[in-house]
This record gives structure tokens, sequence and C-alpha cells, in this order.
């Protein structure tokens, strides 16, 4: 167990981030740790993969590559799966899973395909022992997953089991609500460091339920994601509970309290409470400031300017209080998930063109930055962004703008008005 191949899969356009974190927490580097396409690879320990279930906030989950082959027909992924030897895994008194994921795969049915594979795994503890383990497709003890491209299959066992974004702390959430793990991505691409010499203040003013803001706070805390969730290699062979014991130790003696001042504030006060709740169980209740309050009213929550992020509210959540949104949702009707930027206020105005005269005026100094699939926001915000990231919210395609805010100056308009905009 010394020398396993992993994989951690993620969202698109996180790879380069996740690489780093995975470097942090442990040590790997050249050919031991390489960015692939929607995840990273790793050669590393049976330790390393339990310390990174503990402590990625980027990851989707942690994999074990098992075995990797060309394939042409469902009989040949039958051989790869016979192949495993899944005795020093798992034990035939344990229920299993097969995930299927493709590709361009050829094959018609990816059912029969993890059919054939589940066939090959209960096939090999019956020829090894003459029992063979059940399958569980609600919750299973393991989960083996099957990924086929055109003409590669490649064969994982699961040791997360629930995807990492499940940190184990969100039970209250709004609609829509941002996974955790994208919350991170977003933070790791500001490049914030709320350990670093200076760190800066980190302000959400479109919180919701607070998944910004506590995870900032969790890292200046230093306190890792995964401290109070299970994880599926706690039912795997090769697990020894002093050794996990061991390493949560290391991890909670780590922990401090954080000095950097963070905020979040949302126009709805349902939303604020959630988000009091939800820092309350992720234990870090103490180290954020949330308040109720609307984005377009809220002045800089400290004197010091500081940094600016949120995946701004769009459609019902504009509606939810306060002079940002009374009756909006009335007036659009339905808003597509992705068609954030229609959003406008009680009085017709477009929502982020008064979100950027707030922010220049109110916020200099400030980094501005905002998650949103609106590619065309920064001309509707009459604002120049120093900055986009390429970032993917499941299937939606995103950018993270950074804008860099200086006190607007009075440039006249074509009809003779003068309007405040970035210069």
């Amino acid at each position: 167990m010394n020398q396993l191949q992993l994989f951690l899969p993620c969202a698109a356009g996180v790879e380069g981030f996740l690489a780093d974190e995975v470097h942090a927490v442990t040590g790997l580097t050249g050919h031991d740790l390489l960015m692939g396409r929607g995840g990273v690879l790793a050669r590393a320990s049976w330790r390393d993969a339990l310390r990174l279930n503990l402590y990625s906030r980027l990851a989707q989950r942690v994999l074990v590559q098992l075995a990797q082959r060309p394939y042409r027909s469902e009989n040949d992924l039958y051989a790869a799966a016979s192949e495993v030897a899944w005795e020093i895994w798992f034990t035939p008194r344990q229920t299993f899973k097969i995930e299927v994921t493709a590709q361009h795969s050829p094959l018609k049915s990816l059912n029969f395909a993890g059919l054939r594979v589940k066939d090959a795994v209960a096939d090999r503890f019956r020829a090894k022992g003459g029992v063979r383990p059940d399958v569980n497709t609600q919750w299973p003890d393991v989960r083996i997953h099957l990924h086929l491209t055109t003409d590669q299959a490649t064969i994982y066992i699961d040791t997360s089991g629930e995807p990492l974004f499940k940190r184990g702390w969100r039970e209250d959430k709004g609609d829509a609500p941002l996974k955790e793990t994208l919350a991170a991505a977003m933070i790791a691409a500001t490049g914030w460091d709320p350990l670093g010499e200076a760190p800066l203040p980190l302000y959400d003013p479109c919180c919701g339920s607070g998944t910004v803001v506590i995870e900032a706070a969790q890292m200046a805390c230093r306190m890792p994601p995964g401290r109070t969730r299970r994880f599926a290699f706690e039912k795997l062979l090769p697990y020894q509970a002093h050794v996990w014991q061991a390493i949560k130790n290391e991890a909670e003696s780590a922990i401090q309290k954080s000095a950097v001042p963070i905020f979040g504030s949302d126009v709805s006060h349902r939303m604020v409470d959630f988000a009091q709740r939800n820092a309350e169980r992720a234990g870090v209740a103490a180290a954020v400031q949330l308040r109720g309050g609307d984005a377009l009213q809220r002045m800089p929550p400290c004197e010091q300017p500081g940094l600016m992020l949120l995946n701004p509210p769009y459609g019902e959540r504009i509606a939810a209080a306060g002079s940002a949104g009374r009756n909006a949702a009335e007036r659009m009707g339905q808003v597509q998930r992705a068609g954030r930027e229609t959003a406008q206020t009680e009085d017709g105005v477009d929502f982020f063109s008064q979100l950027a005269a707030h922010w220049k005026k109110h916020y200099a100094g400030w980094q501005g930055w905002m998650l949103t699939p609106d590619l065309k926001l920064p001309g509707k915000m009459r604002l120049k962004e120093s900055r986009r990231v390429p970032m993917w919210n499941g299937p939606i395609e995103c950018r993270l703008f950074r804008f860099d805010m200086v006190q607007g100056s009075a440039k006249p308009r074509k009809g003779g008005d003068a309007e405040p905009v970035q210069p």
C-alpha cells in the first residue's frame, strides 16, 4: 500500500489549483504528481490517500486505480476486473456497487458494461472462497468506479464514499446552493492566503447559506474540511484505526483561532440564519461575522480594503427581501438556472449595474471577484476586469471575474448625463 496510483477528480479548470493542494498535503512533485483532464494523478501511499480525504477542499473524490487496459467489448471489461485482487480490499460479507462513467465509449449500454464488471468481482470472490458479496445500489460498503474512453477502461476503488464536497456541516441551505468544492476553488483562484504575512479581509455580500465564508474561515483556522465526516476507506481492509486516529489528532492539534476578518451578509435574513447555524456546525462561528443587508446598500464591513468574493444572487434570491428585489420574481417569471444575468431590481434597473455603481462609490481599493455564467457581465456593469478565470459550476461554463475598484470618475455619457465609470 506504499505505492498506489491515485486519481483525484475535480471540476474542469480546477486541475492546477488541485495539483498545488496535493503538493501541499503530500509533498509530491515531478512524475509523482501530474495534472490530467478533469483531475490530478498522484503516485502516493495509503497514508497519503487518507490525508487527502481529510484535507482536500478541491477534489471530488480520492480514487485508487486498480486496473487500466484497452478494450473493445464487454468481455474485455470482465477480463480486466477479474485480474484485480479484490480480496485484499474487502470481504464477501460487504456490499458493493459499480458506478460507470464514459467519454465517447463505443459500447451501446453502460449498464451492461457495469454488469460485466459486477459479474467479474462476484466470480472472483466465489472462485477464491466459495462466497460472493452482495450488491447494494443505495448504501454500499464499497464503491467501484469504471471509466471508459474511446478505447481505454480504467477501474478504481473509491476511498471517499460520499463526494468530498459533503463536508458534514451544511444542513441548512437555500435554493441552488454553491458546492463547497467550487467555493474553495473560487478562493484558490483569487490567491487569498489567510496564513500569509498580511492577509486581506474577505467579504461575501451575497453569502447565502455561508459556503464561501465558512470555507475561508476553516482555511484561516487551519481546520481540515473532512474533520466531521466519515469516509469509505474506513470499511476497506487496509484501514487501520490507530493510523487514521493519529492523522486526525495531528490535524486537530494544528487548528488555531483566525486573526483574519471574514464577513458575510445577505439580503435574506433567513439565509443569514442558515449561514450562522452552518458556521456553528463547521466550528467557525467565532471566525466569521454575519449580518443581514442589501448588497446595494451595505457599506464596507471594515476600514481596510479587502477582497469581495461572491456568486451573485439571481432571480428569486434577489426577490427575497430588501430594496434589491421586492416583487422582482413576479415580474421576471421563470428564470433559467444559468440565466441569472437577467436579474432586475424593484424599480426595473439591472441589479448588476446598481451593484457596480455602489462598489465604485464606496469600495475604492477593494478587489471584487464575481463568479457568473454571463461572459458579457463586465460590459453590462461598465467595469473592466483585470482577470477572468474559467470555471465550471456543474455543467454550466462560468467565469470568475476580478474587478479592481478605484473611485469612479464622472464621465459624460452620449446623452449628456454624467455616470461614474471604472477608470
